[in-house]
């Protein structure tokens, strides 16, 4: 089976991009299922029950990060859609699902975790994404074998080293976050596909997704500013894995740059 992971998804440019081109990429590459990291589709940061809504219309799970909560009004949604993720090692107490098992076609489940880095994140109480990850694969296990994680962190060490201790345990460890899609995808040796950033899902001409200028002062003055969602030059990024039903192990990666517009 081929799934496709698409990278940080950025305000409305991003949706739409999503929106036009996942169809496209499915019917292209025969995907079978389809995972979008969605923490920053609301306004350029966060996200609220109707971008999810919005996503969910294309796309069969999303996953977040340390922005999911921005809106208030997304805790009760996520508490009754599982389909959404917050990072599973978040406090129990906070809302919604870190994990989720997906009937996919063909009775093929595919289950999703989503898990935060610690490391340069400024988030406190978070549980050791290590752990935490062991023991929800391990209870996926009972379902099936097809499991990716979403390791969304800002070093590319934390990334790195969750790819080789869940080697051969998922079928795919894909980073998000940084917004910078890296070009180290491989199999590692016990087959589990691996790519540290997925990239980002959005105006390219831009600041990781935010207007170039207002950054940009910001660096120069150190005065705080607002950083608005860019426009132009939209492009669709993430990676496409082809997993063996049965045993879970993954068979190829490929990243995937598609532009969106003019």
């Amino acid at each position: 089976m081929k799934i496709l992971i698409v990278g940080g998804v950025v305000g409305s440019p991003g949706r739409d991009a999503v929106k036009a081109l996942v169809p496209i990429l499915k019917a292209k590459h025969g995907i079978d299922f389809t995972i979008a990291n969605c923490e920053n589709i609301a306004g350029g940061a966060g996200v609220t029950p109707k971008t999810a809504e919005d996503l969910l219309s294309t796309v069969d799970m999303l996953t977040s990060g340390q922005h999911i909560w921005r809106y208030r009004e997304i805790g009760p949604y996520m508490g009754a859609e599982p389909r959404l993720l917050k990072p599973a090692n978040y406090p129990p107490a906070t809302p919604g699902f870190g994990s989720y098992v997906y009937q996919g076609k063909n009775g093929v489940k595919v289950g999703v975790v989503n898990l935060l880095g610690r490391v340069f994140m400024g988030v406190d109480a978070l549980d050791d994404p290590f752990r935490v990850g062991t023991r929800l694969i391990e209870e996926m296990k009972k379902q099936t074998n097809v499991i990716v994680v979403d390791m969304h962190a800002e070093a590319t060490s934390e990334k790195v080293v969750m790819g080789w201790y869940l080697d051969g345990q998922v079928s795919a460890v894909v980073g998000t976050h940084t917004h910078i899609q890296t070009a180290d995808e491989r199999i590692l040796p016990k087959g589990t596909a691996y790519l540290t950033d997925l990239g980002m899902t959005g105006p390219y001409d831009s600041v990781i997704g935010r207007k170039v200028e207002p950054v940009l002062e910001k660096f120069l003055t150190g005065m705080p500013n607002r950083f608005d969602v860019a426009e132009g030059n939209v492009i669709l990024c993430g990676a496409i894995v082809e997993v063996d039903p049965q045993s879970g192990r993954a068979l190829k990666i490929e990243r995937v740059q598609e532009k969106f517009g003019d």
